[in-house]
């Protein structure tokens, strides 16, 4: 028997995949190597509070706007079914995610205990073997996530100790110099888990530190791991250092001497000594069960499969990814590689396929082509969206125009509308959420720089904030751009700022078009 939809990984992005397959009668299955869905989150992170936040009180009973504050829920008609009825905590245990992730897949069609060893492509078909059975499928999507550590290029890197397994019990650390390689979440994570107990402790990496309230990257460091930075500046024996760490050595006393080499110094290198070296560099996608036949080509230091605006191997076709592993897409600029952004993106792929192997057409509300109706469609939209709130710059959601008749298509991926996904050059307005180009160069707490009044319509191109943005697209390129002015509480409303200069906008673009 072979299956339309072989789905690898029970995790968030297969579970959703999942749901909305079944949803809609599809024949698929999903396999899974653990015993439970989830099982990354039974893990990690290893201290075992999550990032991902849980705002439980928005002061709204609108299901869709309330997703911006949930960073956890899978996109479900079951209200028993959202994350705040797990946990009210804002940086919630990673167990109540486990659970939830265990309910969510109730009903679902997963093997358990099956883990993938090798897949392979033969003409249209995919061959995957597990370690019991053989299966073939004609579409394969990858939703396995990170799962393996990466490790640098590090002389003696082997004699670290790694994030995955080093013990988290600090008074393993008591009076110890500790030196922790990376400067990302798990990195602060680990340093401030430690701030009690260790006598010294560095973290180091070659690359300046950047704060996710700055850069508004979530996977930057945040502040609930940071800490740490603190203890530096205000001298308590712990220091973040800039370069790179050239190579590890084992000290005959059992104890480490690395040589580092400072980013921002003359001296060449420097050799520091510690109890305890411990790898943070993040993880990356595992293509070892990949035979050659089917084996996608990876990006970004070979750490993520390089993939097509449809979620597909740029090189094996039929082979999709779905969850983390599609953030190759927007590296380090939205929100592709967490549960808030993915989520959106795995409805997305399931609407291509369903365009794709099922001849249907991506849902569309019709409406009628005039400024007025136009407008107030986007207004409403824009005002509590989850989608373009959660993936800025990344989704947004297409209204074409054809004679008459205009219809709105919601969370479209931007490089899929660019690459002809609903028909060849359509005449179009696209509707995103985005920052200012230079908003990551900005302190948003210096009230000596100059910035763009809320509600400045005038200016609003200039705006560092996020705001919605509308572009015209027509024969295959944007003709023109109309920015919202920023609003300190995202309240796109206001008539005379907000809702009149864009309809006047797009009267324009309409009369324009003939």
């Amino acid at each position: 028997m072979t299956l339309d939809y072989l789905i690898i990984g029970a995790g968030p992005a297969g579970l959703q995949l999942a749901a909305l397959l079944a949803r809609d009668g599809r024949d698929y299955l999903v396999v899974e190597a653990g015993p439970t869905p989830g099982t990354f989150f039974a893990t990690y992170p290893r201290h075992r509070q999550l990032i991902s936040i849980n705002k439980v009180w928005t002061g709204s009973d609108d299901p869709e706007f309330n997703l911006r504050a949930d960073w956890n829920s899978l996109l479900t008609d079951d209200p028993a079914l959202l994350f705040k009825n797990y946990s009210r905590r804002y940086f919630p245990d990673a167990a109540d995610l486990v659970r939830y992730l265990a309910d969510f897949a109730r009903g679902l069609r997963i093997s358990y205990d099956t883990r993938v060893t090798r897949v392979a492509r033969d003409g249209e078909l995919f061959t995957v073997d597990t370690e019991g059975e053989r299966m073939t499928a004609r579409r394969v999507i990858v939703a396995t996530g990170v799962s393996q550590l990466y490790v640098p290029p590090i002389e003696g890197a082997a004699l670290a100790e790694r994030y995955d397994t080093v013990t988290v019990d600090p008074a393993d650390f008591t009076n110890q110099r500790v030196l922790i390689i990376g400067k990302g979440n798990s990195a602060f994570e680990t340093a401030d888990a430690l701030v009690e107990t260790a006598a010294v402790i560095h973290v180091a990496g070659p690359h300046s530190i950047k704060l996710a309230w700055q850069s508004h990257y979530v996977g930057h460091l945040r502040a609930v791991n940071n800490n740490f930075l603190d203890t530096y500046q205000l001298k308590s024996q712990n220091a973040v250092l800039d370069g790179t760490v050239e190579r590890i050595a084992r000290r005959d006393d059992g104890g480490y001497r690395i040589d580092f080499r400072y980013a921002r110094s003359v001296e060449s290198i420097r050799r520091i000594d510690y109890d305890r070296v411990i790898l943070c560099t993040g993880f990356r996608f595992d293509p070892s069960i990949f035979d050659a036949s089917a084996r996608p080509r990876l990006v970004i230091d070979d750490r993520f499969p390089e993939q097509t605006s449809a979620y597909e191997s740029v090189n094996v076709p039929g082979l999709h990814f779905a969850g983390t592993l599609t953030q190759q897409r927007d590296f380090k600029r939205s929100t592709s590689g967490f549960i808030h952004g993915f989520r959106y993106g795995v409805r997305a792929l399931h609407r291509i396929l369903d365009a794709r192997h099922h001849d249907l057409p991506w849902p569309a509300t019709r409406l009628d082509a005039t400024p007025e109706a136009i407008t107030e469609a986007i207004i409403a939209r824009i005002n509590r969206t989850s989608a373009l709130w959660q993936q800025f710059a990344v989704l947004g959601d297409v209204v074409t125009v054809d004679g008459g008749t205009a219809r709105y298509h919601e969370e479209v991926p931007v490089g899929y509308l660019h690459d002809g996904g609903l028909g060849p050059d359509p005449f179009a307005l696209v509707v995103t959420l985005e920052y200012g180009p230079d908003h990551d160069q900005v302190d948003p707490f210096d009230v000596t720089i100059p910035r763009i009044a809320e509600n400045d319509a005038e200016h609003a191109h200039d705006a560092s904030y996020l705001h919605p943005v509308v572009r015209v697209h027509r024969g295959g390129r944007v003709v023109a751009t109309h920015h919202l002015a920023e609003n300190l509480e995202n309240d796109w409303t206001l008539p005379a700022v907000h809702h009149q200069p864009l309809a006047l906008f797009v009267k324009g673009v309409l009369s324009d078009a003939g």
